[in-house]
């Protein structure tokens, strides 16, 4: 028994990036089909053009923020006629922010003051595009995101006409989709439409046999031999699937690793795993947490605390309690309580009777959520 325990100072990761939620790994399977559809949406850019459009959709951990990383490398390494920009649209979900990004990566520098006017910000953009006789690439990822605020319509419209105001100027945008309820063409308006015109590629959850390759790939390059048995893989596969989302078992499996090796062990165990998937379950409200505005969190906040003995609430009774702490309209609640239920956070149901009911349930252990958010 004690040849099995650790050294103080050994470790059971041989590189603990690969289990990092943004590691882009060398070897990317079951993509090939959605990788050379985006090839071919690019490829105008390579010889000065405007790529085309690209709407990327699927659920989350299907591989696409992974897909994008890995076709924006293949840029950058093989032309300058290309500037692709990735933006997080959960973090930087306005037109200012996404436009601050792009004058980050293209002038290396950051962006003019708060106080700068965005004319100002556009016109530097524009000019760094037409001074480096580049084509722009802008990947929105989670631009569902922009929807909420009613920000998509301004930030596509500025992408895709900004040819209009400097002549020479070439921008592709590809959008990335995780809320498999939004249909983008559906939500912008005309003006964007008539110049947007996207191709869909979709990306399908991965099967259990594609998720077991995909884990095992992580094992082997992020661990050293023998941490993670046969037996151990199938649990972490089986409860990833459950869940439909590759970034929990890619969690769950450093979060085991930690446990197993903070008891000094060489192997995980069972024990480790379904202990590390009771917070891995919760990675997309963890995620999701972070992201929201103080006025957002606490509408979450006063809806949770008021879930824990009651699983559906009405819309009216909870605004009444925000009332007494925040000073906030009706209408501007109500388009929180609709973002909380575009995030997944929530589901906003209608109950007919004298009227309809607005009932608000929450998706996740009330509990779990105030911990998270606090």
């Amino acid at each position: 028994m004690k040849k099995n325990l650790l050294m103080w100072e050994e470790t059971l990761f041989r590189d603990p990036e690969v289990f990092e939620i943004d590691f882009v790994p060398e070897q990317f399977n079951f993509r090939d089909t959605q990788m050379r559809e985006l090839a071919f949406q690019v490829r105008p850019g390579m010889k000065g053009a405007r790529p085309l459009n690209t709407i990327c959709r699927g659920p989350p951990g299907t591989g696409k923020t992974t897909s994008i990383k890995k076709l924006f490398l293949d840029i950058e390494e093989a032309t300058h006629r290309i500037i692709p920009v990735h933006v997080n649209c959960q973090i930087e979900n306005t037109k200012f922010a996404i436009f601050s990004r792009i004058y980050r990566k293209l002038s290396g520098q950051q962006p003019p003051a708060s106080g700068t006017s965005f004319k100002s910000l556009f016109d530097s953009v524009c000019k760094l595009i037409l001074d480096k006789d580049a084509v722009l690439l802008v990947c929105l990822d989670d631009a569902n995101y922009l929807l909420y605020e009613n920000e998509i319509n301004k930030v596509l419209y500025t992408l895709l006409r900004a040819h209009e105001s400097y002549e020479g100027v070439r921008i592709g945008v590809i959008a990335i989709i995780s809320d498999m309820g939004v249909d983008l063409m559906r939500e912008v308006d005309s003006r964007v439409s008539s110049v947007f015109r996207p191709t869909d590629i979709y990306f399908p959850p991965y099967g259990e046999d594609e998720i077991h390759e995909i884990l095992n790939q992580r094992i082997q390059q992020g661990l050293y031999p023998n941490v993670v048995n046969e037996a151990m893989l199938d649990l972490v596969v089986e409860q990833t699937a459950n869940l439909g989302d590759l970034r929990v078992g890619i969690d769950l499996l450093k979060r085991a690793t930690l446990y197993a090796e903070n008891d000094a062990r060489r192997s995980l165990e069972r024990e480790d795993i379904c202990r590390a998937y009771e917070i891995s379950k919760y990675l997309h409200l963890s995620h999701t947490a972070k992201t929201l505005k103080d006025e957002e969190r606490d509408v979450l906040k006063i809806i949770a605390e008021n879930s824990m003995d009651k699983k559906e609430l009405s819309a009216g009774a909870i605004f009444e309690l925000i009332k007494e702490s925040r000073k906030m309209g009706y209408t501007r609640y109500y388009e929180i309580v609709k973002k909380l239920d575009a995030m997944r956070l929530l589901n906003l149901n209608y109950r007919e009777g004298r009227g309809r009911t607005r009932l608000i349930t929450l998706r996740y252990d009330p509990a779990r959520v105030l911990e998270i958010l606090d």
